[in-house]
């Protein structure tokens, strides 16, 4: 019994942690010769196969949490309804640029790659910081990898090069852009430095831009996350190294599925200032427009304020 566990709350749950041949190891002490092609069939039978644990249970709760879920969806049906786009916006994991091992999948070839006996980097590491931006509507995402930190001027950077270069063709008639997101990061709910940089985005490109953001734990939900990134962290994998932003580009490029989705590639090797302070008097005399529900969580910059 004590090679099994189980969940206390439901009695069909169970598992083992002894492999076949351990199984196997156990039966013949115990007088049984069994084969592990038995044990495999008799693993079957009882419904024991192999699973993996899988990411459901929230870190915490928040208060208004599922209100501002329905907000959300709402909010992409009415942009939907006008054919104005709406996207899904997220800083996907940083890569070491090296001679390091990212526990890559295996690829064919005649010989090993070899990579660095540790992943410890140096002062000298490059770290490529990939942003996306996800359009569910038309399954096009955009990655633009920077090599500076993950601010807020660097993620409205990306909102514009997707406007100048994929936006502005997909959506001709486009008014106004509406983008989930979570609440922390580049893209805080609560950092005005963001609200001040997407006003000046706004006025720039000449569009409405509207911003929802998901609830505290709840970043998993955002589309991106589950419809884009994983693809992505695959095309990253074939290949044991990244050794430079180019290379880490032409890998991404070939992120697409037989679902249609594709993906497009751009590099920012800008400087991008940490710990800027929004200017003095915007919190004050700003023109972001709040909505009346979840402020916190919901609002526009407007083109023309």
């Amino acid at each position: 019994m004590s090679h099994k566990a189980g969940n206390p709350e439901n009695s069909e749950e169970n598992w083992t942690y002894l492999n076949q041949e351990e199984i196997v190891d156990l039966m013949r002490l115990r007088g049984t010769n069994v084969s592990r092609r038995t044990i495999r069939q008799l693993l079957k039978k009882h419904k024991y196969i192999k699973r993996k644990s899988q990411k459901q249970k929230a870190g915490g709760s928040c208060a208004n949490r599922n209100e501002q879920f329905e907000n959300i969806a709402q909010k992409v049906q009415d942009f939907k309804s006008t054919q104005d786009p709406f996207l899904s916006m997220d800083t996907k994991k940083k890569e070491q640029i090296g001679s390091y091992s990212r526990g890559n999948d295996a690829l064919y070839g005649t010989k090993a790659e070899s990579t660095n006996d540790h992943d410890f980097k140096n002062k000298n590491t490059i770290i490529g910081v990939p942003h996306g931006i996800y359009d569910d509507e038309n399954k096009h995402g955009q990655i633009v990898i920077g090599s500076s930190s993950d601010t807020s001027e660097f993620s409205c950077c990306c909102i514009r090069n997707w406007w100048n270069q994929i936006g502005c063709i997909s959506y001709p008639w486009a008014c106004r852009l509406l983008i989930l997101c979570d609440g922390g990061g580049s893209n805080s709910s609560r950092h005005y430095i963001f609200k001040e940089d997407l006003q000046n985005l706004a006025i720039e490109i000449g569009l409405d831009i509207t911003i929802a953001h998901y609830p505290p734990y709840c970043s998993k939900w955002n589309p991106i996350e589950h419809r884009f990134f994983p693809h992505v962290s695959n095309a990253l994998r074939r290949g044991a190294t990244i050794n430079s932003i180019e290379e880490m580009a032409e890998k991404i490029s070939r992120t697409k599925t037989k679902t249609g989705v594709c993906t497009s590639v751009f590099i920012d090797k800008k400087e991008y200032k940490k710990g800027r302070k929004y200017s003095d008097g915007f919190k004050e005399n700003n023109k972001i427009a709040f909505d009346d529900y979840l402020p916190k969580w919901n609002y526009t910059a407007f083109a023309h304020p």
